[in-house]
């Protein structure tokens, strides 16, 4: 990583801070605290808004999970961002997303424009995909993608569309940026069957 990692425990032991770090602590059960906490927590504030909303993004949300996170994944493609393609294919799997569309994203890599096999996907796969990518590289999401999928999605669940996307752009490029767990540069992988 390009700065240390923040102390596992709080250097300030103040009972705020110390309650911050429990909730982080109580979101990642069972396991301990991962890279990106100790990253964000060198600002325990922060830190606690982040796992706020994007434990909120991850299990609050009525968007369907596989198309997120296959979304997820595309952003980490899209943003050569390794750490989160190995932390959410294995996600996406479980989620049901089919081994043959996380292959498919990563065929992608590199390409102008990102291109992807339009039959690697559903229909819903390649629109959602396609406002991932209009969100991630191009900003402006044109209107009748919009259309479409209002047409598909509930007004709530395209707000969850694009607060995950927009959510994990942000941690793609907070990732990147810090280089957390020294991912930059390495090869995305599919996960093991």
């Amino acid at each position: 990583m390009r700065i240390p990692y923040a102390p596992t425990d709080p250097s300030d032991p103040s009972p705020e801070t110390q309650a911050i770090y429990e909730r982080i602590r109580e979101r990642r059960k069972p396991r301990p605290l991962i890279p990106l906490d100790l990253a964000l927590l060198h600002n325990p504030e922060i830190a606690d808004g982040y796992n706020r909303l994007l434990g909120a993004i991850r299990t609050k949300s009525s968007f369907p999970l596989a198309l997120a996170e296959l979304a997820i994944c595309y952003i980490a493609v899209l943003n050569k961002a390794t750490y989160e393609w190995t932390a959410h294919a294995p996600i996406a799997l479980k989620a049901g997303v089919k081994r043959e569309a996380l292959m498919a994203l990563l065929s992608s890599e590199g390409l102008p424009g990102a291109k992807l096999d339009a039959q690697a996907f559903s229909e819903d796969e390649n629109m959602v995909l396609e406002y991932t990518y209009q969100s991630t590289k191009e900003i402006i999401v044109k209107d009748d993608l919009m259309e479409k999928l209002k047409a598909i999605f509930n007004h709530q669940q395209v707000m969850e569309l694009a607060i995950t996307v927009g959510g994990y752009n942000m941690v793609s490029r907070f990732l990147v940026a810090l280089d957390v767990t020294e991912s930059n540069g390495k090869k995305m992988e599919m996960p093991a069957e």
